[in-house]
């Protein structure tokens, strides 16, 4: 049975069970007998369930079907020039490098057709003259009072190419970007054939109201999300963002309702001049001027080809200051657009945007959702009124077929596990600023999003307190369920307990992932299987590069080799980039390949001199790729894996369970403060190994690494009658101290 065939028929199963149960729960569920506080709470629950199944049923009926169009195959000459907009206000030059980088290798029939473009609304002289080293425009704009709308409007105002493609500071193109996105602008001038050729229309073909809009690719990251990083899953599942641009973006095609992301994008200018430009007085420009082109007529497509990669949030202040961003944006402009008055808009459309307002109240409801087994458990106030069986008749199937509905629609992307526990860790801080915006109190202060990446402990258990008081009173509620369930055989409590069960674990990874997980790398570490070359004196050694980052690279060699301890030259090449540099040898060790008894020889290299020709080049060779994050959720992702993976990544130790921190062995003797001697044999930035005997047993100790320099250790535990492990108390300090790197160097550490 093909599969949109199987999707159909669960789908309607899923509508006629569901339709029966929210019938059942309207006539005959409602705890009228049990006072005003209960009719309030069962009022709310069913407002939330019922709007909670429209904002489902919407997305999987738009998915039924789903309009994607076909990439047509248009004549070289036909490529239009193109305006490329780095939108940037406050970005370093290291991440508009990569950028403009990415930029400059995108492939197009005639290069000179391609204008890029910096648009500094911080007009920085250091942005202007990277623009100038590297060969592409820059547009400064002073005193910008309209954030980004301003700064992309100023650059509109002095270019002149039919298409524009809009890129945030740290999205890294493909090269395949414009080749990729561009002919889709020719749609209406071309038809394919039953041979598979694509033929251009004549003119009595050709339908005047056809005209493109925009084409919005997905955000794709290179780094793990923080879902994934903090909650030890980026090996397991997708980036949060993945599933609303590869699936939820793609099914609005069909009511012409695809939301322009901001970034990635390409646009016609004809559609941004008659619609004044980039809208302006919204938190979420972006998505406003989106919705502007499309009621101008112009049909605008959403694909799931990713063809660039940026950099997500790596820390949690960040990310709730974006979520709260696009809430509020989102929420403000379409009640200012009026769209159910709207006549610019078909109802089809209408009605998707709405789907998008009643998203933004998820959260909401999944605090409703969390607090209302409470509130029976423990205050014994019924939110409805109902007989056991009566409950597993109704709810149980709609439950059931809706839940094979949704995932059979996610494509493998997400599964509605993570989507609770997503909705459970943003809850506490999103209510309050959606709820504002309704209201009318609106923000307009622009939030520009954190682009840089920095090693920090990336936590505030402050924000976990909403979700560990929302989880005593779960666990406390689960107590006595079960108690009534052992006590009175009361068979009913058995759906409280599951319910609870599972908020309880949603609440258990909201603390899990505030807790935080540390970055240890200031530049992300990428697989790949690459040729590659180690040459010094007269010797080439032959091998790949298994994994490559922007500091360094790894390479694995059949055959032990004889690497100096000093500077070597390294080769590096794929089909399409070829880099060549000095390095140092930093580590060394043999290892199996999975399946395989066949011992290998891995050699971690610095880059320790890279110049500008082989810098563009090199970064080209990490970037211009496939992540190797996860595009689909791993099969054997499950409850217990979620809770076994964060209980033992979070075990005190030197190693992490997912990313090991980097162990430098120095085998050298320091004195400390109190004049004694410490020999250190190993050090990690977190932890150090230091000699240990009975009589110095477990005090601090203060390792003397320069003058000035000290290093704070505390006693863990010990290894053996001679090694201990201590924790480096002030290592924020010696991490960030230029000193202390110059200081390991000489050292000429092996780790």
């Amino acid at each position: 049975m093909p599969k949109q065939t199987k999707y159909k028929i669960v789908l309607i199963i899923s509508t006629i069970l569901m339709a029966i149960y929210f019938g059942w729960r309207l006539f005959f569920t409602f705890p009228f007998k049990y006072g005003i506080v209960a009719m309030v709470c069962a009022v709310i629950l069913f407002a939330c369930e019922l709007v909670s199944a429209i904002e489902a049923f919407i997305h999987l009926l738009s998915s039924m079907n789903p309009v994607v169009p076909e990439k047509p195959d248009i004549p070289l000459e036909w490529y239009p020039d193109v305006d490329v907009f780095i939108a940037t206000h406050n970005e370093s030059t290291d991440v508009l490098y990569k950028t403009i980088n990415g930029c400059k290798y995108m492939k197009y029939p005639d290069k000179s057709k391609v204008h890029i473009w910096i648009c500094d609304d911080g007009y920085r002289q250091e942005v202007k003259e990277l623009a100038e080293r590297m060969g592409v425009g820059w547009q400064g704009l002073q005193n910008n009072k309209l954030a980004k709308a301003g700064n992309l409007n100023n650059a509109l105002a002095h270019t002149s190419a039919p298409l524009v493609v809009t890129f945030d500071a740290d999205m890294i193109p493909t090269r395949d970007f414009l080749i990729e996105t561009v002919p889709y602008f020719f749609l209406p001038k071309m038809k394919k054939l039953k041979d598979g050729s694509w033929v251009e229309r004549s003119e009595k073909e050709i339908d005047p109201d056809y005209k493109i809009g925009f084409i919005q690719t997905p955000q794709n990251f290179y780094n793990p999300d923080l879902f994934q990083y903090n909650l030890y899953a980026e090996g397991k599942v997708p980036n949060e963002q993945d599933y609303f641009f590869r699936e939820i973006n793609v099914s609005r095609n069909k009511s012409n309702s695809p939301i322009y992301a901001g970034s990635n994008t390409v646009i016609s200018r004809q559609a941004l001049e008659e619609v004044g430009g980039i809208a302006t007085g919204t938190i979420t420009e972006d998505f406003e001027t989106g919705i502007h082109i499309q009621g101008r007529g112009y049909s605008c497509y959403a694909i799931n080809k990713v063809v660039a990669h940026g950099l997500a949030p790596d820390s949690i202040d960040s990310l709730i200051k974006q979520r709260e961003r696009w809430g509020r944006g989102c929420v403000y402009s379409l009640r200012k657009m009026h769209i159910w008055t709207n006549d610019e808009m078909p109802l089809a459309s209408k009605i998707s945007y709405y789907s998008c307002q009643i998203y933004w109240w998820t959260f909401l409801r999944r605090f409703v959702f969390i607090l209302c087994p409470i509130i029976f458990a423990v205050f014994s106030i019924p939110v409805m009124e109902c007989k056991p069986w009566e409950l597993l008749l109704f709810w149980l199937p709609s439950y059931f077929m809706f839940n094979m509905a949704q995932q059979m629609e996610s494509g493998g992307i997400r599964t509605n596990r993570w989507s609770n526990i997503i909705d459970t860790i943003m809850f506490p801080y999103l209510i309050i600023p959606i709820m504002l915006e309704a209201l009318g109190f609106a923000q307009h202060k622009f939030v520009v999003t954190r682009k840089d990446r920095v090693i920090e402990e990336n936590n505030d258990v402050r924000l976990a307190v909403p979700h560990g008081i929302l989880l005593a009173f779960s666990i406390i509620s689960l107590v006595l369920s079960i108690s009534d369930l052992i006590k009175y055989k009361a068979f009913g409590s058995i759906i409280i307990i599951y319910w609870l069960a599972v908020n309880a674990f949603a609440l258990t990874m909201a603390i899990f992932f505030m807790l935080g997980r540390r970055n240890m790398r200031m530049t992300e570490r990428y697989k790949v299987d690459l040729p590659a070359k180690v040459i010094f004196l007269d010797k080439t050694y032959y091998g790949e590069a298994i994994d490559v980052s922007e500091e360094g690279l790894a390479i694995s060699l059949d055959e032990p080799a004889l690497v100096p301890e000093g500077i070597v030259r390294i080769h590096v090449k794929t089909h399409h980039y070829n880099a060549h540099f000095n390095a140092k040898l930093v580590y060394a060790t043999d290892y199996a390949e999975s399946g395989s008894d066949e011992r290998k020889y891995r050699y971690s290299f610095i880059i320790t001199d890279l110049d500008e020709a082989n810098k563009s080049q090199y970064y080209q060779l990490i970037y211009d790729r496939e992540p190797s994050l996860p595009s689909f959720t791993d099969k054997n992702d499950s409850l217990f894996a979620n809770l076994a993976d964060n209980f033992a990544g979070r075990v005190e130790g030197v190693n992490e369970q997912k990313r090991r921190l980097y162990r430098l062995d120095i085998n050298r003797e320091l004195p400390e403060k109190d004049g004694k001697k410490a020999y250190i044999y190993d050090y990690n930035y977190r932890y150090a190994a230091l000699n240990w005997s009975r009589d110095i047993g477990s005090r601090d100790r203060e390792v003397i690494i320069d003058k000035d320099m000290v290093m704070k250790c505390k006693f863990v535990r010990n290894f053996d009658d001679n090694r201990a492990l201590y924790k480096i108390k002030n290592n924020q300090d010696l991490v960030f101290n230029e000193k202390f790197d110059e200081i390991l160097a000489r050292w000429d550490l092996v780790g």
